[in-house]
């Protein structure tokens, strides 16, 4: 990966001279000099190196990684028994799924009532689809049919930091104990709440499970609200990439340590060239419960919404979705920290819940093959789906 790294900063120097120079410029003689290839010329349908467009100058310097990241989503199919869609019932946001006892296991949150936004009673109503939610498990034999098991993980008591909702949960197994990791909102649920990330911990994935009293991650505390108004885009200054939220959470074990991915939100969120300012960070224990110290490296992407992370050859994988300049691209990082794009996808389903018990080592997307998401059956209620992919190495017309 170092050689790929060099061949990265290189190419980065030589696209912001390039973008420097104009075609009368003495740069632009350079572009005769470019070493290409017959091979490169053949492959890449260039054959004209006197003229060199930025595009093929990019193309020429495209790692050669082949296709063996790239993959399919094929549409999303529903769920049969208690997790098909249920009119007035949100579940949404399914963990990875664990085999265990002979079933798979799968948390989520869940809540009931439609959505009313900020504008309605925030001290009543719910303000997101997410708001006011429980942690929920579900058991199945085969993948397809669920049976709603109970609540997992409630809310706390009145004052407590996870008061007001438990939601977006994922699962972590090692040495026979099973942790929750998710989203925590106290009340009030206003537009300016700094939301937390909390955890359980049990040794049956049936629970019962044990809460921490303090949550384990919170945003970053250097960005300044300005005025008193509930405005999240008005800012004196924006602070760290997640001094406003920390979503999503994810523990892998790695390397001897616990590496917690999640997704950060700044105060003062812009829209960029890529669409929302979304990026994700990770924060690394010794212990599972911590505690956690995010990495100086932070942010570790460039875009993204929800976590999806998985360990493969030596490193970590991540897809990455939704938001920002690198959206729609499956990454990897040899040290869990640096990562890069190895390839770019189209419709990837959103808050993927991993099959775990998948041969994660067998090729780099194995892990992707079936899973869990949740899809919108209208602006109130999202109920959970099964996706599935495939690899994809060729493409041929109907007959060919």
């Amino acid at each position: 990966m170092d050689f790929k790294l060099l061949i990265y900063c290189a190419l980065s120097v030589f696209l912001f001279q390039s973008c420097q120079s104009t075609p009368n410029s003495e740069n632009h003689k350079e572009e005769n000099e470019i070493a290409v290839s017959p091979e490169q010329m053949d492959k890449l349908g260039i054959t004209n190196t006197e003229h060199l467009s930025a595009a093929s100058k990019r193309a020429l310097n495209w790692p050669d990684i082949g296709n063996e990241w790239f993959i399919e989503f094929s549409n999303l199919q529903p769920l049969k028994g208690d997790l098909a869609y249920e009119e007035g019932v949100v579940r949404r946001d399914p963990s990875a799924m664990l085999f265990e006892n002979g079933k798979y296991y799968v948390w989520y949150s869940k809540s009931t009532g439609p959505t009313d936004g900020f504008a309605g009673d925030i001290d009543k109503d719910k303000v997101f689809p997410w708001d006011r939610c429980d942690i929920w498990y579900a058991t199945s034999e085969d993948g397809w049919t669920w049976k709603e098991e109970g609540m997992a993980v409630g809310r706390g008591e009145n004052g407590a930091y996870d008061d007001r909702s438990v939601f977006t949960v994922e699962i972590m197994k090692h040495e026979d104990m099973y942790y929750l990791t998710y989203q925590t909102v106290k009340s009030p649920y206003n537009v300016r709440v700094k939301n937390q990330i909390g955890l359980a911990w049990s040794d049956s994935p049936d629970g019962p499970w044990t809460k921490s009293t303090e949550p384990i991650l919170s945003p970053a505390d250097n960005g300044i609200w300005k005025g008193e108004e509930q405005d999240r885009f008005a800012v004196v200054k924006k602070g760290d990439f997640d001094s406003h939220k920390v979503h999503d959470p994810c523990i892998l074990p790695y390397k001897g340590k616990f590496y917690l991915y999640y997704k950060g939100e700044q105060m003062g969120e812009e829209i960029t060239f890529g669409g929302r300012q979304i990026r994700h960070g990770v924060a690394i224990a010794d212990h599972p419960k911590g505690p956690y110290v995010k990495s100086p490296y932070n942010p570790i992407s460039n875009s993204g919404h929800e976590i999806c992370v998985w360990p493969y050859n030596g490193g970590i994988a991540s897809l990455i979705t939704t938001d920002g300049p690198e959206k729609n691209t499956i990454q990897w990082a040899p040290d869990g920290i640096n990562f890069e794009i190895m390839s770019s996808i189209k419709g990837a389903p959103h808050a993927i819940g991993l099959n775990r018990s998948a041969d994660s080592e067998k090729e780099p997307t194995e892990i992707l093959r079936w899973g869990l998401s949740h899809i919108y059956n209208n602006s109130d209620y999202q109920s959970i789906m099964r996706f599935s992919s495939a690899r994809r190495t060729s493409h041929k017309a109907k007959g060919e």
